[in-house]
């Protein structure tokens, strides 16, 4: 399975016209006004949720560490946005430090790490957290069908609320469902979860 992880073009490709994730629009939603600050999107793809985000008036830090990520990201976001956008290509493993952020947010991304990886990156991540600050992100449960590559880390609904302690939890929720992945049919279960610091 590792090899589908290595390439992410065909997944770019399949998802182009996708619309904006649920959970992005939540998290301007409830973030409010940003009045300047500066958003965080970890794993940022080919760019829609970082687009949404400018939208929304935040200035954005985008990452994504597959080669050429930043052709995709810049290309995403209007010319007049573009000032308040910076792309860094760099893999989760390679971070040393996550800038302070009022909004943070990661769909789909985080649990393609190994979970030593994992657990270095989100504590990056709860470091960069201002205080009022959003964090909204999508974790993979155990009942995954891609949980048992070593190279996916996942989380019961308890470890998931573990890793928010010391947060306002916003939102918790927990879905399995029958599906589709660009690879073919897949069990997803999916945590999402949003909180404040």
């Amino acid at each position: 399975m590792n090899d589908m992880f290595d390439d992410w073009e065909p997944f770019y490709a399949a998802t182009s016209g996708n619309p904006v994730r649920a959970l992005c629009l939540e998290a301007i939603r409830t973030a409010g006004d940003p009045r300047g600050r500066l958003a965080l999107d970890l794993g940022a793809g080919a760019g829609r949720e970082t687009a949404a985000l400018l939208a929304a008036g935040w200035h954005v830090i985008a990452l994504d560490g597959a080669p050429g990520a930043h052709l995709r990201i810049e290309a995403s976001a209007p010319p007049e946005d573009r000032a308040r956008l910076t792309v860094t290509e760099q893999s989760f493993g390679s971070l040393d430090r996550l800038p302070r952020a009022g909004l943070v947010y990661a769909g789909y991304a985080l649990p393609f790490q190994r979970p030593d990886t994992f657990a270095r990156t989100w504590s990056l991540i709860r470091a960069a957290l201002e205080p009022g600050a959003l964090l909204a992100v999508n974790l993979f449960g155990p009942r995954d069908t891609w949980a048992a590559d070593p190279a996916i880390t996942t989380h019961t609904l308890a470890e998931a609320r573990a890793l928010l302690d010391g947060l306002e939890i916003v939102a918790l929720r927990e879905e399995e469902r029958e599906g589709h992945a660009v690879g073919g049919p897949k069990h997803w279960h999916v945590l999402d979860l949003v909180a404040r610091a």
